[in-house]
């Protein structure tokens, strides 16, 4: 699989996988001359290649948290193998997703830098086939410049042995 590297003014954001590609894709695309685009210029039906993927993430403030508001059929399935819609990252502290944990340290920088960020996320779910996910964090904005929502696809990568 060939990576896709993208530089200029998102500070060389890499992303392997094709589902993770299309989204970064499609997030440039919805943000024209802007810093991000926001949540009303994604449609569902321009995302068909990457929407089992998505994770939608409200940003919440004081303290710093992110609720899930929608959860891909993948992720909720074959990752996470639960719906977490409606909870926070704070109530799942002992799935390793509070504050400290790689996840919400990636969803503080997007949040912070108002930029996209790529990760490689060692995977602890349910599905042994798999050891790693990558994961692409899009800041999206009402205002076009406080990050309000977070757009997150994720990706299985490396598969265990």
């Amino acid at each position: 699989m060939a990576e896709i590297l993208i530089s200029a003014d998102l500070h060389d954001i890499s992303v392997a996988s094709p589902v993770n590609q299309a989204s970064l894709s499609y997030w440039i695309l919805k943000r024209g001359d802007r810093l991000m685009p926001s949540r009303c210029d994604l449609f569902p039906p321009e995302m068909i290649a990457f929407l089992p993927n998505i994770i939608l993430l409200d940003v919440l403030q004081e303290p710093l948290d992110f609720r899930y508001r929608l959860v891909g059929t993948k992720i909720t399935l074959q990752m996470l193998y639960t719906d977490n819609t409606g909870k926070t990252m704070r109530e799942l502290v002992s799935k390793g997703q509070g504050p400290g944990s790689k996840i919400f340290g990636n969803c503080q920088q997007a949040v912070e830098t108002r930029r996209p960020v790529a990760a490689k996320t060692p995977y602890v779910g349910k599905n042994s086939d798999f050891k790693s996910t990558e994961d692409i964090i899009l800041p999206l904005s009402v205002d076009g410049e406080t990050v309000n929502m977070l757009f997150v696809t994720a990706e299985f990568l490396d598969k265990a042995k």
